[in-house]
Parts: C-alpha cells; sequence; structure tokens
C-alpha cells in the first residue's frame, strides 16, 4: 500500500485506535484527535500525532489536518438509543462535527475521505439482511444525524473534487470498547455486570436481532479503503451477516463463557429500537475481499480478557440525559447501574 499522512478523527475510541495501529504498521504518518467522550486516553496508540480537540472546533481541525492526504472520519457520539433522549448533543456530535471536518478537509486539499456511518441509517426495513441500495428510513435522531451526514459529504465532496467512500461498520465488538458506559455498546455492559457478579439488564423481550463484529475483521477492509480505485463513491456494508442473533443469546453465550448462572433483568423497550437489524456482506466481500475470520464467541473471549485485565468498573454516567420523562429507560438515569445489585 502507498504510505501516505492519514489522520484519524476520534483516535482515542475503539475502532479509531485499531485503525491508527494498522495504518501505523502499513508505514504511514498517521495523525488524530480525539475530545475522549467517548474513549480511553491509553487507547491512543504510541508513534502518532495527537491532538486534544473536539472535532466541532474549525479553526483547531484546519490546523492539525494540514498536509492530510487520507482523512478517516471516526468521530462520533454514537448513541442510538439514548439520541431519543438527548437529541441536541447526539446531533451536535454527529452532524455537526461532520461538517467541521469535511469543511477542513476541503480546505486543506485532503484527497480522500473515508466516513464512517452507521447502520442506523437503514432504520426498520422489510428485508434482513439491509443491503446497501436501500431506500434510508432512519427512525432515530442519531440515524437522521449520521444520514444527514453522508448527504452532506456526496454534496461537498463532489462539488469540491475530494474523492470519498461511506463505510457502514455495525455493532463492532472487541478490545478498547468502553465498558463502563452506561449508554451503548451491549456487550461490554453485560461483560461488565457479569464479572461483579451482578444479572445483565435486557430491554423488552430480548428477541432483538443483530450479529457482531469483531474489530480486526472490520480494519482489514478499512485499510484498503483508503486506496482501492473501485471504492471511490460507494457505500459499503462492512461486517458479517453470519451467526444473526438475539440479545438473549448474546447474553447467554457471554454466560456460558464466564461459567455465571444467568437470570437476566427484563425492562420495558427502548423507543424507536430496530427489532431486526442485519447488514449483507455481499458487496463488501466483492469490493474488498472481507472475511470473517473471527467468530462471535472467539470475539467475546478476547473482550471478557481485556475487562478482566483491566478490571471490571463502575458506570461513568458521562452524558447528560436531556429529556427526562415516563419514557427514559432507568437504566439511564439516577446512577442506576451502580446501585442495581444481583438479582
Amino acid at each position: 500500500m502507498p504510505k501516505k499522512k492519514v489522520f484519524i478523527t476520534g483516535v482515542a475510541g475503539f475502532l479509531g485506535s485499531h485503525l491508527a495501529d494498522a495504518m501505523l504498521a502499513e508505514g504511514c504518518e498517521v495523525a488524530g484527535c480525539d475530545n475522549l467522550i467517548g474513549g480511553y486516553a491509553d487507547n491512543v496508540p504510541k508513534g502518532i500525532e495527537f491532538h486534544k480537540i473536539d472535532c466541532g472546533d474549525l479553526e483547531a481541525m484546519r490546523k492539525a489536518t494540514k498536509g492530510t492526504e487520507i482523512m478517516y472520519h471516526c468521530a462520533c457520539t454514537a448513541y442510538e438509543g439514548l439520541s431519543v433522549f438527548s437529541p441536541s448533543l447526539v446531533a451536535q456530535n454527529t452532524y455537526q462535527i461532520t461538517a467541521s471536518v469535511i469543511s477542513a478537509s476541503i480546505a486543506n486539499k485532503v484527497q480522500r475521505f473515508v466516513h464512517c456511518s452507521s447502520m442506523a441509517r437503514y432504520g426498520t426495513q422489510k428485508v434482513v439482511p439491509f443491503t446497501e441500495e436501500l431506500i434510508c428510513k432512519p427512525q432515530d435522531p442519531y440515524g437522521i444525524s449520521k444520514y444527514a451526514s453522508e448527504l452532506l459529504l456526496k454534496n461537498l465532496a463532489e462539488v469540491h473534487g475530494m474523492e470519498y467512500v461511506i463505510v457502514v461498520p455495525h455493532n463492532i465488538i472487541g478490545p478498547r470498547q468502553k465498558y463502563d458506559d452506561p449508554y451503548r455498546n451491549v456487550a461490554s455492559i453485560m461483560i461488565n455486570l457479569m464479572l461483579q457478579g451482578r444479572q445483565p439488564i435486557i430491554y423488552g423481550d430480548g428477541e432483538q436481532k443483530r450479529c457482531f463484529s469483531f474489530v480486526q475483521d472490520d480494519i482489514d477492509c478499512l485499510k484498503k479503503v483508503a486506496f482501492q480505485n473501485n471504492v471511490i463513491g460507494e457505500v459499503i456494508n462492512i461486517g458479517p451477516d453470519e451467526e444473526f442473533i438475539t440479545i438473549n443469546e448474546l447474553a447467554r453465550r457471554i454466560a456460558g463463557l464466564l461459567d455465571f448462572k444467568l437470570k437476566p433483568t427484563y425492562m420495558p423497550g427502548r423507543p424507536q429500537e430496530v427489532k431486526l437489524a442485519a447488514c449483507s456482506a455481499n458487496k463488501v466481500r466483492k469490493l474488498l475481499g472481507y472475511k470473517t475470520n473471527v467468530s462471535l464467541d472467539e470475539g467475546l473471549r478476547s473482550m471478557i480478557a481485556y475487562i478482566k485485565e483491566r478490571k471490571p468498573k463502575p458506570f461513568t454516567y458521562h452524558i447528560a440525559v436531556e429529556i427526562n420523562n415516563r419514557k427514559t429507560p432507568e437504566t439511564w438515569t439516577n446512577n442506576f447501574f451502580n446501585k442495581y445489585a444481583a438479582r
């Protein structure tokens, strides 16, 4: 692969930090930024040029990204369920920061912009798995903001002559994921609770179905999209379409790996949650040679080992809930997870 100057937003986050490692290994010059809302400072790889700035700060982004050839935009306050109750924050840290990063990239003549979108773009569809040509029907503020960001990128990239690729990683799991976050990362939340001897929380009936993607399988494709010409202007799902399982089954899998006696606590379903959500991997297999190399159980084992090494943690309620009413999940208010005992 060509040796390029790469910039990664959200580089202290789960996906961004793994991507930075991969691009360093390819011999690229890597820089990145993060405001540390959704990641850990020690995720930032040694050997990169790190900027502790917010992507919404346009002037800071212009300065930090000078000379960048490849922009990976991973930063986002990726809180799909919470976005129904904190829409201002999530929209600001999804759509508005994307506008800032695109503007800085165009001003600095970035060659190619790789935008990490979300499966939330699809919403509820009649056909599962979701294919890229489906009409997007996002049904929560996060999904709406993600899809709007895509439209903005297409518009501005075409006007100003910047190459772009829209990738759609989904339900990524693996080491470095923020596991003390009460608002997202279902597998990490369950592992953190079970390692503390506490039962997992399941929303609704637990029959929501998802495919989970091990981070390294996604990274192998993300590296390629920076350099291959057959992906320019494309929207590409990245992740598996095998092992389409319920949240109930996910809890059983984790409990089995931990030898934990499972008796989940069920709570009311979250508003606007999509029941059946999985993406087709046919396009990414064709364009990027995607292959699922890590099974779900193998991925969960690596997460368990990571959290055991770092030690289970209390949950950090680091994002304010803007709308608190009878529809707001109890788990997101009043420090619930840290008061919640084994049942």
